[in-house]
């Protein structure tokens, strides 16, 4: 199973059907992805679940119907266990932006998070889930998808956000800070602290 996030309600990519209560159910190879994405944001439904019979091919089948943006992110630790949030949009979230050609995912999460917070001295410690959110730009539906590392710096130097990107904060957060903060942020963004 994938969630794909448009906005806060998932696009659940499934094999099961369910009998639809909250939600509605579609066959992932006859949808009109527009009308769903559509559904979502002007309904009361909490989530479109998009069925196909194959668990291996769902996401493939279902990346094809949307043009695909790749991005790279970090969940950055410091030497205090504080995590690294900027705040762009009115909202908190984790520096990550678009993949450059001929860079791999790795050295895009790193650089993305050094451009948006001034941070340096990033080392991967491991992967994480992957996130998948549906935006628009410029009157187009597109697809970005996310791969986030777990990072870990020693750094304690002064902090940049990154203005050009919208970017008006970047600060580390504790625990408790962390959790007040995700109240305002997005759902994939919550599924990964």
């Amino acid at each position: 199973m994938y969630k794909v996030f448009v906005g806060d309600k998932p696009i659940i990519l499934t094999t099961k059907v369910e009998q639809e209560t909250n939600f509605k159910n579609y066959l992932l190879d006859t949808v009109n992805i527009g009308k769903v994405i559509k559904e979502l944001n002007n309904s009361s439904l909490s989530e479109v679940r998009l069925i196909h019979k194959d668990q291996d091919k769902l996401l493939n089948k279902f990346l094809k119907k949307l043009p695909n943006v790749i991005a790279g992110g970090g969940k950055v630790f410091n030497d205090k266990g504080e995590v690294l949030f900027i705040y762009r949009n009115d909202k908190w979230d984790l520096p990550k932006g678009k993949a450059e050609k001929k860079e791999t995912i790795e050295e895009t999460s790193i650089r993305e998070v050094e451009e948006e917070t001034g941070v340096e001295g990033l080392k991967i410690t491991k992967p994480l889930e992957t996130t998948y959110h549906i935006f628009k730009r410029n009157g187009r539906h597109r697809i970005k998808i996310t791969y986030w590392f777990e990072m870990k710096t020693s750094f304690d130097g002064t902090l940049f956000p990154q203005e050009k990107e919208g970017i008006t904060k970047v600060e580390w957060l504790n625990e408790k800070q962390s959790e007040k903060a995700l109240k305002n942020s997005y759902a994939n963004i919550r599924a990964l602290v």
